[in-house]
């Protein structure tokens, strides 16, 4: 994870024989609470990240958008402008950038023809949405080739609606709201439903800590949309427009209209929204032993009534109650992915070799790694 903006121009140089005219970073996110509920209009408490995409681009004189990555392997996409479409396969990586091109395009921003080399320092398929950074990074450069600045709500909304249509995942707005709106040293709380935020400066003394398990996930392949459906469902019978109308006591109510799984489904969402509140509270009035209640919550929501962890991530959340660090959980879409824990900040590379030494005596291969909270996307000075 040494990659850097610097990287990207080699990389764009190396590849088109010229140096770049154009430079963005987007970092990744993390999520300290509020997980599967901002496709439901909840609360959620993420943060960007000091690891991230980096985008190097020129123009072209041909209408042709060629992009690149060296991320998770080298691998090299060319499309005319006035013929974007998804890709299948090998080639889906492309399909976060192409979105935000064809996204912006449709909005009247036209950016002429493009060459653009992507590189990272954040894990692909790691829960740390390498997604939405390569979704912002694209639309820094979009915006530095048209000659614009949108505001970071407009930008989210833009690559949220790229990942819907060319990606096809059907994901809320939190992800490509932190990493467009991230502030350093803070999370951000977002209402989801009215998309307003409050910067949630994260206490000095502690740090956060990143488990990637090593286990990829893919959200594309039909378990997320199965449980957005599912809330879908919940909210229609409960008579709401989205289960952030609804309340416990109403979902209790409605168990047996609801049927098991969508019952368990509206419980872990209206309860994760409840948590989110309760955290940000936690926080602010340094109760850091009840964040870590509410964050181990989470993870036993997730993994019964979500039913979006898997076993190694159960594994990871259980070594670290072990190595007495209360405050763990999974983090991102599921099925795979990462944890994330609050640790001393004076202590945060101790906690994480430790974390990889004990997942090594249970046979798993995994990397840990301290975060910090980071300014949101930018474009880069050459």
């Amino acid at each position: 994870m040494t990659a850097a903006p610097e990287s990207a121009a080699a990389s764009f140089r190396s590849w088109q024989g010229r140096n770049a005219e154009l430079l963005a970073t987007a970092p990744g996110r993390i999520n300290l609470i509020g997980e599967h509920v901002d496709y439901q209009g909840g609360l959620v408490l993420p943060a960007a990240i000091n690891l991230g995409v980096f985008a190097a681009a020129g123009r072209l004189a041909e209408p042709v958008l060629r992009l690149q990555t060296s991320f998770a392997g080298v691998s090299e996409v060319e499309i005319p402008l006035d013929a974007l479409h998804r890709l299948e396969a090998a080639d889906s990586w492309a399909n976060y950038p192409l979105g935000v091109v064809a996204c912006y395009r449709q909005a009247g921003h036209e950016t002429g023809g493009l060459a653009i080399a992507f590189d990272a320092s954040l894990p692909a398929g790691a829960g740390l949405s390498s997604s939405a950074a390569f979704e912002a990074a694209t639309a820094m450069i979009v915006e530095q080739a048209c000659g614009i600045s949108l505001p970071p709500r407009e930008r989210a909304l833009l690559c949220q609606q790229a990942e819907h249509t060319f990606a096809g995942v059907p994901c809320g707005i939190m992800d490509q709201f932190a990493v467009n709106a991230g502030q350093a040293g803070h999370a951000l709380l977002i209402d989801c439903q009215s998309l307003e935020f409050v910067p949630t400066p994260l206490p000095a003394g502690l740090a956060m800590v990143v488990v990637d398990s090593g286990v990829k996930h893919a959200l594309a392949d039909g378990e997320y949309a199965k449980r957005r459906a599912d809330c879908e469902t919940a909210a229609q019978l409960l008579g709401v427009g989205c289960l952030r109308d609804a309340t416990l006591a109403a979902v209790l109510a409605a168990r047996e209209a609801l049927g098991e799984r969508i019952f368990r489904r509206a419980r872990h969402v209206v309860t994760e929204i409840e948590r989110t509140r309760a955290f940000a509270a936690a926080l602010a009035g340094d109760e850091l032993a009840t964040a870590a209640g509410l964050m181990a919550a989470s993870h036993a929501s997730l993994r019964d009534d979500y039913e979006v962890s898997c076993e190694e991530l159960d594994a990871l959340v259980e070594i670290a109650g072990e190595l007495g660090i209360a405050g763990a959980r999974m983090m991102g879409g599921g099925f795979g992915g990462s944890t994330i824990q609050l640790v001393p900040a004076a202590r945060a590379a101790e906690r994480a070799a430790a974390l990889e030494q004990a997942a090594a005596a249970r046979g798993l291969r995994v990397s840990a790694f301290p975060v910090i909270a980071a300014a949101g996307a930018a474009p880069v000075a050459l």
